[in-house]
């Protein structure tokens, strides 16, 4: 027989619905943390419901505001917006939990004089020394040595000059709640000792600090990663404190989603590998309509047979209940493919304008780009929309459009056929009858197939080939003969004659 559920847990649904997102500030942020904001951001969209953004910032030793800014740039670049939190405040402020110790301490006062927290005075040598004077193993930890302490005790280690910490009288009996994702699960009583939730000298514990906060922010779903699952128990346990002590309500409901494994599906993605590196990630040139749909996949479905979709149609399909528990792997070249996908969707306009960054950082054009740029670019985006997965190929695949010298691949080089001169020569000759005017694609296409497949009767690959070389310098290229509508006759003329020159 099951335990009971604590009837205290929210029913919230709705408008009512309040989740949240409260990463630490350490080092930049990676996929599985975005994972983490992405499913609490569409669930409070699909529900009508809140998502706060808030920091916990109390590590000094780790946190930075490097890290702070990268956070909010990062669900700033990927339009993951919130309703309350920090940059943004709102009704529980401040949504930084290094500004918060006053409210930390305050709390604290009503769960001691609740009688749910008490002032805990043995060191770590004590409780292993008392451990095996009971013939306990050390690995039990904690005995609750300290719940029964006279004042009397307490005055003397204090004459000692010792500090107390503060642990959690944690309720006798079985703790039981329903996981959104994973179902009933009972922590047995007994399985875990009162545990510290403020340290000796008053540095309040993540145990602490992050339970009370969404208690004092009214938060009704706790969506987080499988890892802190195990958390959850000593959560529930605070609760029962918090709700006796008048400082809520109601317990929320907790969802664990699935850990995001390396590619070889072995271990979890770590903090270190490059794909779990968000802004590298960026810098390859994922969109952010790409990325979200590929990591909205690890742990979710839209549907059995589809993986592309747009945010809104994610929005309105998402629920949490629907996530499997199972662990995903994240597959670099799938994120890739879909990224594909979402780029094929953008409109030309929005394209060439999410182009410029790289072609920029490449040194191809300016930020903005000239009126001569922008030209080129608005003329050649629709040619390699179709085909790329990535927007940092563009400076490979453009970058000839924009130089006024070729910078010829060693592997274009060696793929030229050894008639590649007389090709080229009479490519040249072909083309001079094009009118400035009148070079188009169109034109240039009927003038160099009559020169070279019907009068030479060479195959395209072989007539074709060395006239890509000489306009890009590469094996692969946008459309040939665009490629040189855009450059120009007298640009696609002088790039042919200097490959010319340069093989002899």
């Amino acid at each position: 027989m099951s335990a009971a559920i604590d009837p205290r847990t929210t029913t919230a649904s709705g408008t009512d619905v309040r989740v949240r997102f409260c990463p630490s500030p350490t080092g930049l942020p990676h996929v599985g943390m975005i994972r983490t904001a992405l499913y609490n951001w569409a669930y409070a969209r699909h529900t009508g419901g809140k998502l706060i953004f808030r920091v916990e910032d109390t590590d000094a030793a780790r946190d930075s505001e490097e890290s702070y800014h990268q956070l909010v740039d990062a669900l700033t670049w990927l339009e993951i917006d919130w309703d309350e939190g920090v940059e943004k405040g709102g009704p529980h402020a401040p949504y930084r939990q290094s500004q918060r110790r006053d409210i930390y301490a305050g709390v604290l006062q009503q769960l001691i004089d609740s009688g749910a927290v008490y002032e805990s005075y043995s060191t770590a040598e004590e409780i292993d020394a008392r451990n095996e004077a009971a013939g306990r193993a050390k690995q039990l930890g904690y005995d609750n040595y300290d719940r029964t302490l006279s004042d009397e005790q307490k005055a003397a280690f204090r004459a000692e000059g010792r500090e107390p910490a503060y642990r959690l009288r944690v309720p006798d009996h079985d703790l039981t709640y329903v996981d959104l994702i994973r179902g009933e699960v009972t922590f047995p009583a007994g399985s875990f000792p009162d545990f510290v939730v403020v340290r000796a000298g008053g540095q309040a514990l993540y145990t602490f600090t992050n339970p009370v906060d969404d208690a004092l922010m009214g938060i009704t779903h706790v969506i987080r990663g499988e890892d802190l699952m195990p958390s959850t128990a000593r959560q529930l346990a605070l609760y029962d404190a918090l709700i006796g002590a008048g400082v809520t309500d109601f317990v929320p409901r907790f969802g664990h989603m699935p850990l995001v494994l390396g590619e070889t599906g072995t271990k979890k993605l770590s903090k270190r590998d490059p794909q779990a590196d968000l802004f590298l990630q960026r810098e390859k040139g994922f969109i952010h309509e790409g990325l979200l749909n590929y990591l909205a996949l690890l742990g979710w479905s839209i549907a059995p047979d589809r993986d592309v979709f747009t945010l809104d149609e994610f929005i309105a399909a998402f629920d949490i209940a629907d996530v499997n528990p199972n662990p995903a792997r994240f597959d670099q070249k799938k994120a890739e493919s879909i990224n594909g996908d979402h780029i094929r969707m953008l409109e030309a306009s929005d394209f060439a304008a999410r182009l410029v960054p790289y072609l920029a950082t490449a040194d191809l054009v300016e930020n903005p780009p000239t009126a001569d740029q922008q030209t080129i670019l608005d003329a050649a985006a629709p040619l390699v929309q179709e085909r790329m997965q990535l927007l940092g190929e563009a400076p490979g695949l453009l970058g000839f459009l924009f130089r006024d010298e070729v910078v010829y691949d060693d592997d274009a080089l060696k793929s030229l056929p050894e008639n590649s001169g007389p090709v080229l020569v009479a490519s040249v000759g072909a083309l001079e009858l094009v009118p400035e005017q009148g070079f188009t694609a169109a034109a240039v296409q009927a003038e160099l197939q009559k020169a070279l497949i019907d009068d030479l009767g060479l195959k395209p690959r072989v007539a074709y080939g060395p006239l890509r070389v000489a306009i890009s310098g590469r094996r692969v290229s946008p459309p040939l003969f665009e490629s040189m509508e855009i450059l120009g006759k007298a640009e696609t003329i002088r790039r042919l004659d200097a490959l010319v020159q340069r093989i002899g």
